[in-house]
């Protein structure tokens, strides 16, 4: 037997299919407030969250139709690496950026708009690269 993979699972209901993929809402629950991973799948972000998944010939074969609760599955290393993206690396961004920027005796005020510039710069950063990031965490279907 092979180890079995941790995942983050939500459960939602499917409000539209078409040959793109299927939508499923997802309603917040309170127990999204003690996920660990509910700032980075998407579906702690908001109240009611809409994600798309692609749809594959199991999920076409398995006769789901609008309306029905289906379970979305995100494995939990895909969860921590969004975390890492996320959270991780603008704070590595921002630390970095601090001391070196205070190494070269900046006013303070240059230090912190300056450290917060490069957070936003990659923010933008990362948003340019949203499509790319969309197709590697992706939701399944659990059938």
């Amino acid at each position: 037997m092979g180890k079995k993979q941790a995942k983050i699972v939500h459960e939602g209901r499917i409000v539209e299919i078409d040959r793109e993929g299927i939508s499923v809402e997802i309603v917040n629950k309170s127990a999204c407030d003690a996920c660990h991973a509910k700032g980075v799948c998407g579906a702690g972000d908001s109240r009611v969250s809409v994600v798309v998944v692609p749809q594959t010939v199991a999920t076409a074969s398995a006769g789901l139709q609008v309306g029905d609760t289906v379970n979305l599955v995100l494995s939990e290393s895909a969860g921590l690496k969004a975390a890492i993206l996320a959270y991780g690396v603008p704070l590595v961004v921002l630390m970095a950026s601090v001391l070196i920027l205070s190494a070269f005796s900046l006013p303070q005020l240059w230090v912190g708009l300056i450290s917060l510039a490069a957070v936003a710069l990659y923010y933008i950063i990362f948003a340019t690269f949203k499509d790319k990031l969309d197709k590697e965490f992706v939701f399944t279907i659990e059938l």
